[in-house]
């Protein structure tokens, strides 16, 4: 079967062009086939490990708004307190670049694995912590799961995934984000009025909760075929893509057709590799242009105020006078819930939009918006208006949908 492919796809064959010949034309739906549900089960428990990151932000906008906290930390304020929220990303920062090559050497699946040890230690850590110090080693260790699963879940998604979800699948691992968000938020809002270290410990203790649910999923979740198929173990990835792609139908064309773009993929991958080096990425115009979007994709990622938000909201609502901690972590809670209602609507679009459509109208009404948030803001501070300082948070919830959108 594959030798008949390359015969008539021809070694030029735009291959993505060519997916829906081999597409079964049943006219059963993807929810009446087993093994299709088995599969989007399995991509949506990976997807919701990326809870527990969502969940670190928020909780720690949350404990912000805990007197019970800030007592236990000391007060923490300005650089120190940035310190505290930022040591999480940093340590997941240093880490990316060894996942990387963890997942082209070992494979994707064994790393998630990494990631729940890392998250074991730290949520012991943090929520157990008798001091401050032993409070930010768990969020330094808190940082590895982001990193873990960040790099490696998307990957296996991807990779698993049936072509025609491919793309609404691996946008929706973000939403998983919010998923966390919901829980933090709601938990740091029901202990809000416990008098004790318990306001935050437990909402600590919670990061685990969702990535613990999913686990028994996560176990029966296969390696990706593509690392199968690098690693020699073509017969693995073939079989594995019957059982999950075509039902146990060993002469699917789709499989066929599968096998042979992961094998093409792997050999261009092989041949680049002996023929460029990194310098590569800067040695053209066209390449450097490239290299650009690709680095400053992900920095503008974060670096657009979003950071702000998501760590600081208590902060954010106390300079235009909402100071109350029931109305500070209620306004976060139900902020998350619009976020993930967005979110999956903005996964939902990607297919029929386009992903730069989406990209585009989302940082644009992010900007318009955090233009607006800004002037009122500071309208807040030079006249005291409580009316205004309250006009802040629409605009809140309205620049976090576009962001969800973009996302």
């Amino acid at each position: 079967m594959v030798a008949k492919l390359r015969s008539e796809l021809g070694d030029s064959s735009a291959i993505g062009d060519s997916l829906a010949r081999f597409l079964p034309d049943d006219g059963i739906p993807w929810y009446k086939k087993h093994h299709l549900i088995i599969l989007n089960i399995f991509t949506i428990a990976l997807s919701l490990t990326s809870a527990a990151n969502g969940y670190d932000g928020t909780m720690m906008n949350g404990l912000m708004a805990l007197p019970q906290w800030n007592d236990f930390m000391n007060n923490p304020q300005g650089s120190w307190l940035g310190f505290i929220n930022a040591v999480q990303p940093l340590s997941a920062t240093v880490a990316y670049p060894f996942v990387a090559y963890f997942a082209n050497r070992w494979g994707r699946k064994n790393g998630i694995y990494i990631g729940y040890a890392f998250l074991l230690l730290g949520v012991f850590l943090q929520a157990f912590a008798p001091n401050p110090a032993a409070f930010i080693l768990g969020r330094v260790f808190l940082g590895q799961p982001s990193a873990w699963w960040g790099g490696l879940a998307p990957l296996l998604i991807t990779e698993l995934a049936y072509p025609t979800h491919r793309g609404f699948l691996t946008a929706l691992y973000l939403c998983g984000w919010y998923v966390g968000s919901i829980v933090a938020a709601w938990a740091t809002y029901g202990t809000r009025n416990y008098t004790n270290d318990w306001a935050w410990r437990i909402p600590s203790i919670l990061q685990i909760a969702i990535p613990v649910v999913v686990l028994p999923v996560i176990f029966f979740v296969n390696e990706s075929p593509r690392y199968l198929v690098a690693k020699g173990r073509i017969a693995e990835a073939r079989a594995l893509l019957i059982r999950l792609h075509a039902g146990g139908d060993e002469s699917s064309p789709l499989v066929a057709f599968e096998m042979l773009e992961i094998e093409r993929a792997i050999e261009a991958d092989n041949s680049a590799k002996n023929s460029t080096s990194w310098m590569d990425l800067i040695s053209t115009p066209g390449n450097r242009h490239r290299a650009f979007i690709s680095v400053s994709l992900g920095v503008f990622a974060q670096w657009n105020g979003v950071g702000v938000v998501s760590y600081y909201l208590a902060k954010v609502l106390t300079t235009v006078g909402i100071t109350s901690v029931t109305n500070q972590t209620l306004i976060s809670a139900c902020l998350q819930i619009w976020n993930l209602v967005i979110s999956i609507g903005g996964a939902a679009c990607v297919d029929r939009v386009g992903r730069r459509p989406l990209f585009i109208y989302g940082t644009i009404g992010m900007l318009v918006s955090f233009i607006l948030i800004s002037g009122l803001s500071g309208s807040f501070a030079n006249t005291g208006n409580h009316q205004v300082g309250i006009a802040v948070v629409p605009f809140l919830y309205i620049y976090y949908g576009f962001y969800d959108v973009a996302l």
